[in-house]
């Protein structure tokens, strides 16, 4: 099991969120590994707590889809199926083009500062070969573009879908085969905010998601081919 170590208490938060949200960060940043066994028991051990907020704790997570609970198999981190990440992506590109759309029509001068302020931190992040921080200020860079939005429900509606759109961000950002491609694509799709040009900035957000669709899909053929080769025994 990934390093689970006691939590710090929140005066503001009952108990069960406060592991909740230590479980969920495992979990989408891949420290805790899609099929890897929960035991309530090591939970409450390694975190100091008793087994009664762990138990509400991982009943939330199942609800959210980050983990399964079978009887006589017990609790599992989700999988990450080939058809999940399919169906996260098609709705992100057409979340973040109607995103992006309005907010080349709408989008501040405030905006644009904080969008190129983490523009010049994700590339700091690449230089370092920092791959959780390149991952955060990729999460943040398009955060601050449905805020531009102005729709209040379109940015509700994408954060329902934040824990699983930041699992697939882990896959592919996991190394930076595909930082420089994301780097010209988030300046791309700047620019023509900045222009205020809505049928390109459209275009290039939902593009870049689909860039991510084939790299992730061939990321997981390779992985398969991988499996069916195994080595011949003379």
């Amino acid at each position: 099991m990934a390093k689970i170590s006691k939590i710090k208490m929140d005066d503001y938060m009952p108990l069960r969120d406060v592991i909740f949200n230590t479980l969920r960060d495992a979990i989408v940043s891949g420290d805790l590994k899609p099929g890897e066994r929960l035991m309530e028991v090591d939970l409450a051990e390694k975190m100091g707590v008793s087994r009664t907020p762990v138990r509400e704790a991982v009943r939330k997570l199942e609800m959210e889809g980050l983990v399964t609970m079978v009887p006589r198999k017990g609790t599992h981190v989700a999988e990450l199926s080939a058809k999940d990440i399919m169906d996260v992506l098609e709705v992100r590109a057409a979340l973040d083009r109607l995103a992006t759309e309005l907010a080349a029509e709408r989008i501040r001068q405030e905006h644009i500062r904080s969008l190129e302020n983490i523009h010049k931190q994700y590339i700091s992040c690449i230089e370092k070969e920092n791959i959780p921080g390149a991952i955060k200020k990729d999460v943040e860079f398009h955060e601050i573009i449905y805020n531009a939005s102005g729709n209040n429900k379109l940015t509700n509606v994408a954060a329902n879908l934040r824990e699983q759109i930041y699992r697939y961000r882990v896959l592919y950002l996991k190394d930076f085969t595909n930082a420089e491609e994301v780097l010209r694509e988030h300046q791309s799709i700047l620019q023509a905010l900045y222009d205020k040009d809505v049928e390109l900035a459209g275009k290039l957000a939902e593009e870049h998601i689909v860039h991510q669709k084939q790299t992730i899909i061939q990321e997981m053929d390779s992985k398969m081919e991988d499996k069916v080769e195994e080595p011949q025994n003379n």
